[in-house]
């Protein structure tokens, strides 16, 4: 849920400092960028964190060698979210982090179906969890796709 909550209030403040005045942050394509890029950085925190034993575990046992797995998503996480903070990079990061949260739902249904934890609590159940999940390709999508802003003269 936190990453959630990262995006959605970073998006609505970033939006707010550019209403106010902030030219630089004039486009809503910049906001999302800023805001997905602190998502992701949050995101990618885990881990190496106090959660990287639980990231492993969500991992589903099909999938080999799951620390790998977990270093390797949170390191393309990181990567994603400076790329995003680049304009002429964004729409390759998006691009990259929305295949990215395709190819890493499936630990989140293994999380939800076998009850596993999160910071000592529950992962979110699938059906929120796909809604969320949702919203977080929506906003990758939309800066791949349509993000590209004003051009500059």
């Amino acid at each position: 849920m936190a990453p959630l909550l990262v995006l959605s209030i970073s998006f609505a403040l970033l939006l707010l400092l550019g209403r106010l005045g902030v030219r630089h942050l004039a486009s809503w394509a910049t906001c999302l960028r800023y805001a997905l890029a602190a998502m992701f950085l949050l995101t990618a925190s885990a881990h190496w964190g106090s959660r990287r034993a639980e990231l492993v575990a969500m991992v589903p046992p099909a999938l080999p060698s799951p620390e790998l797995l977990v270093t390797v998503t949170g390191i393309l996480e990181i990567a994603g979210a400076a790329a995003l903070l680049v304009p002429r990079l964004a729409p390759w990061a998006a691009t990259g982090l929305t295949l990215l949260l395709v190819a890493m739902f499936p630990a989140n249904v293994h999380a939800a179906r076998a009850g596993l934890t999160l910071g000592g609590s529950p992962v979110t159940p699938l059906v929120p969890r796909t809604l969320i999940q949702i919203v977080f390709l929506t906003a990758t999508l939309a800066v791949a796709i349509g993000g590209r802003g004003p051009k500059r003269t």
